[in-house]
């Protein structure tokens, strides 16, 4: 079973198409990113890939769970113990150090998270001496290895990046990316939007989007390789 499916997804705003009938499918193990130009809707992709937002219509399933009609609560439960989010702004709340941030999804959602979990999943992105820092303290790419941390406590079976690096130097970038690519080791999945065609390449497979539809899907492209397919015509 795939880790995620999407089948003929459109997603309108206002009217207006964003997407117009996208089909892909995430594996379990996978790390696929989603390229594509500004407006071509990658963003929207993920978003609906997700659950964060709802498809105009087409079908999104999760760990083979249809989104389509699920009541609210339900898709929360199921975004609760499956998914987890890496966005380029942290979302971390600025009160609570680092191990608490990393520790709160799962306190929110009752689940039992052990100290030593906390501590291991901060070892992992290498912040062990910054876990009682709060986000103030850190430094961005710093901040970005605690949201990754947050999600490496909770173990979700997909993980979902909306331009993990786009806020961070190349050194930090790069740290977050190889943490990222760790992650489908184990059977889990990654989908991960990025404008970085560095970025990109890192992934297991490249979805170029082009006005709201697949262009082209890559198996293990180059950065020069995904370039060359953003501009083809």
């Amino acid at each position: 079973m795939a880790s995620v499916e999407v089948d003929g997804l459109t997603k309108e705003f206002g009217g207006n198409p964003v997407l117009r009938g996208v089909s892909v499918g995430v594996e379990p193990g996978e790390f696929l990113a989603v390229v594509g130009p500004s407006g071509s809707g990658k963003s929207t992709l993920l978003y609906c890939m997700s659950g964060l937002e709802p498809a105009t219509s087409g079908s999104v399933r999760i760990l083979g769970h249809e989104l389509g009609g699920m009541r609210r609560g339900a898709l929360a439960a199921l975004r609760r113990d499956h998914v987890g989010f890496v966005f380029q702004s942290y979302n971390l709340i600025p009160s609570l150090t680092a191990r608490e941030n990393v520790a709160l999804p799962a306190r929110l959602a009752r689940r039992k998270i052990s100290a030593t979990d906390v501590d291991q999943a901060l070892a992992d992105v290498g912040l062990s001496d910054r876990a009682a820092y709060r986000p103030s303290a850190l430094s961005g790419g710093q901040q970005q290895r605690v949201a990754i941390a947050r999600v490496l406590a909770v173990r979700p079976d997909v993980v979902f990046a909306d331009e993990p690096t786009g806020a961070l130097d190349t050194a930090s970038g790069g740290q977050v990316l190889d943490l990222l690519a760790k992650i489908p080791a184990d059977g889990r999945s990654v989908v991960m939007v990025t404008h970085d065609l560095s970025a990109a390449a890192r992934a297991d497979r490249v979805v170029v989007l082009r006005d709201g539809l697949v262009h082209r899907s890559l198996l293990r492209p180059s950065a020069a390789e995904v370039f060359a397919a953003l501009g083809e015509s």
